[in-house]
């Protein structure tokens, strides 16, 4: 009796562990196509975003199932980095998968995307919101069936001519751009470790607008 009754405190102690543990732990998905001819353009700032982060972490990103994956841990949290593999149309498939395997709650999901209908740089995180006719953000909500999970949108600005959107969105920084980046991808990196530790609400009093 005693044997079974330990056993049984000791199996609900696992279970309650890994449920911080899960609560501990964030999936941040930054957009982007792979490919060196993409690497610099508007579009994949998502991938940008990560690749700053882990640069100025020395952390290192490896190939998995659907993307590159890599893990940085900051108070007491566990931070999971994903690029997917996938190209931008069929990201919810990477998205899923990883939520799936790290058990990550829709909540602390992060994705990275960028946003033509905001200045250059400006930042803005949402709890939800509609695809805004972005295709990474469709298939993410196609594939999770709903529009409810944080997003964080990087604006990149409309300044293109009529029937150029698509040129624009796949074409590279300007000068002036690249030369603001940097301080732009700093709070960035400031906001993924704010969304992990502060919370989602405060993330958006602190960073919105910014």
């Amino acid at each position: 009796m005693f044997s079974f009754l330990k056993r049984l405190f000791s199996d609900r102690k696992i279970v309650e562990t890994e449920e911080i543990d899960t609560m501990k732990k964030f999936l941040i998905v930054g957009l982007g196509n792979i490919g060196a001819e993409y690497e610099e353009t508007r579009h994949n700032i998502g991938f940008k975003v990560l690749d700053f982060f882990a640069k100025k972490e020395d952390i290192k990103f490896e190939t998995a199932r659907l993307g590159a994956i890599a893990r940085f841990k900051f108070k007491g949290r566990t931070f999971i980095f994903l690029k997917p593999s996938t190209y931008m149309n069929l990201s919810g498939k990477a998205v899923k998968y990883w939520m799936t395997q790290e058990k990550i709650h829709v909540n602390h999901l992060l994705v990275i995307t960028d946003d033509l209908n905001l200045p250059f740089g400006t930042i803005r995180v949402k709890k939800k919101g509609s695809d805004g006719g972005h295709n990474g953000l469709k298939d993410i909500q196609h594939v999770l069936g709903t529009t409810i999970y944080p997003r964080f949108r990087f604006g990149i600005s409309a300044d293109y001519g009529k029937g150029r959107q698509v040129d624009y969105v796949l074409g590279k920084w300007n000068e002036d751009e690249v030369a603001k980046l940097p301080e732009r991808l700093e709070l960035s990196r400031e906001l993924i470790k704010s969304f992990g530790t502060a919370g989602i609400d405060n993330t958006m009093n602190a960073f919105n607008g910014k």
